[in-house]
């Protein structure tokens, strides 16, 4: 830590999708202030962050990085797991359990800092998942900030349904989610397995009740998302939470809301450690020889995959469609993620074919994801619906079919086919069956330049719009996601004033 003060200290939850925002948000509140900011994490996912900064050289003295003691293996967990990475659904189980065990090296490094500067830090923000840490703050006198690294809407809604379990409390394939409006029926189809069978004495409700509790106990929350972007998530979300409620999004590469050629290191932020499917510029060369908006570029995300038979299926449709594909693939449900990709999952002679015609590029591993969507040949995205992949391809203009797979994706999904008018959904999970003849009808509909698909691609186009105005920063022109990020400094900066006010009048009391 050296002789520098640590302003803000963040505790990101065990996951790539979160550890990225944060590492984000971190490096835009710094440009900012000027604050030094700590990230606390278990070992490997430190390193994973270190690898972030690029090739040979450390981070900057801006940030520190802090190692807590986890052991992945006394919890039930393979060796060396220490995120949700290439972890089956009922190990990531868990790991969020596991997460608890933070507490007691969390709390020691505050006091540790506390003790080397004299005071607490200016805050703590820490992920949604660590309720907990609402209590370490108020010992430490300081102030807790929760981080939800998804969008308003969807996270709300994920909330909302693990605190009432409401498709327990109605006959009805629908129910209705407190917080929303009567409007929004949700359906039970859009639950994962694992949340249809949630009835408060399972595993996943007894660890994210009281976290998800404690997490409404923070003094306010910031969100990945922009004012413009989600108005009844947000409206609805601060009724809610009945506190503040910043949103500071998209936490994305500047060069990508600014339209700029992206720098090499951008996709290498995003995916460091892994070994890339294709280089960026092979797969900008094949983008380079297809027309405008006529590219399908499908990814599931780092941690999902689709069944044998769903595979099959959705490579007949592609084919069949007509349309050019880029195809982020890995071995289907039941077989290792990290092992070799195998011709015999795909339909036969496929892989042949879409090369000599050149319809399709498979990728394996991972591909470059924010140069493909940033691309003028791209039209389409088929997504599970993650929040990241979501903000890139609305920053980009770039309509999505949605497939959600597990978590509050299938709520992001509803948002995006009901509020934006941007999405067609085309099925839910990995349990749901498939028809090639329907995979080919909504790539039809949604890569169409008129009709429902040239609709979507004039809303989505309006969105990314605001996307681009919500971060403007051009002297006295501030977009709405600028000013969030200055309220929330001066909202800590004033209750910290507040807290230290307190305490030396309770001092003089005694």
């Amino acid at each position: 830590m050296g002789s520098q003060q640590i302003d803000i200290v963040m505790l990101p939850f065990m996951a790539h999708g979160h550890l990225i925002p944060f590492l984000s948000l971190a490096t835009q509140i710094h440009h900012r202030t000027g604050f030094n900011i700590a990230i606390a994490n278990t070992p490997l996912n430190i390193q994973y962050l270190r690898s972030t900064f690029h090739q040979h050289q450390h981070p900057p003295p801006w940030i520190h990085l802090f190692e807590l003691p986890f052991n992945s293996a006394g919890h039930g967990l393979p060796p060396n797991s220490e995120n949700t990475e290439n972890l089956p659904l009922d190990q990531i189980g868990k790991l969020f359990i596991s997460s608890v065990s933070l507490k007691t090296p969390f709390h020691n490094l505050l006091l540790d800092i506390i003790k080397k500067q004299g005071k607490p830090p200016l805050c703590i923000i820490s992920d949604v998942f660590f309720g907990w840490v609402v209590d370490v703050a108020n010992i430490m006198n300081t102030v807790n900030i929760t981080f939800a690294t998804g969008g308003a809407y969807g996270t709300l809604a994920l909330f909302s349904f693990w605190l009432n379990l409401p498709h327990r409390k109605t006959d009805s394939e629908e129910f209705n989610l407190p917080g929303f409006p009567e409007r929004c029926k949700f359906h039970v189809s859009q639950l994962h397995e694992f949340m249809r069978k949630a009835d408060g004495n399972d595993s996943w409700s007894r660890f994210l009740k009281p976290q998800l509790s404690s997490s409404l106990l923070s003094f306010g929350w910031l969100t990945n998302t922009a004012e413009e972007l989600e108005p009844l998530g947000l409206d609805s979300l601060r009724k809610y939470t009945q506190f503040p409620v910043w949103p500071i999004g998209p936490l994305l590469p500047k060069q990508l809301l600014n339209k700029s050629p992206l720098s090499s290191s951008s996709s290498t932020t995003q995916h460091a450690g892994k070994s890339p499917g294709i280089s960026a510029e092979k797969c900008v060369e094949w983008l380079d020889m297809h027309d405008l908006g006529s590219v399908l570029y499908i990814s599931f995300g780092s941690q999902n995959t689709v069944s044998r038979s769903q595979m099959m299926e959705l490579a007949i449709g592609l084919e069949k469609s007509w349309k050019p594909f880029i195809w982020v693939i890995r071995p289907p449900l039941g077989f290792d993620l990290k092992a070799e990709f195998r011709s015999e999952w795909l339909p036969e002679g496929f892989e042949a074919r879409i090369k000599e015609s050149n319809q399709g590029l498979l990728v394996k591993n991972w591909a470059p994801q924010l140069e493909i969507l940033s691309h003028k040949s791209t039209g389409a995205f088929l997504s599970h619906c993650g929040w990241n992949s979501i903000m890139e391809s609305l920053s980009q203009g770039v309509k999505i079919i949605g497939w959600p797979m597990a978590a509050e994706q299938a709520f992001n999904s509803k948002m995006l086919v009901d509020e934006m008018g941007v999405s067609v959904e085309l099925t839910r999970g990995v349990q749901s069956s498939i028809s090639s003849d329907k995979v080919k009808e909504v790539i039809g509909i949604v890569m169409e330049k008129e009709g429902k698909g040239g609709d979507m691609k004039r809303k989505v186009e309006e969105i990314a719009h605001h996307v681009r105005e919500a971060v403007k920063d051009e002297g006295n022109e501030k977009g709405s996601s600028i000013k969030a990020k200055d309220d929330f400094i001066s909202a800590i900066k004033t209750r910290k004033q507040e807290v230290f006010t307190s305490s030396i009048l309770d001092l003089s009391a005694n």
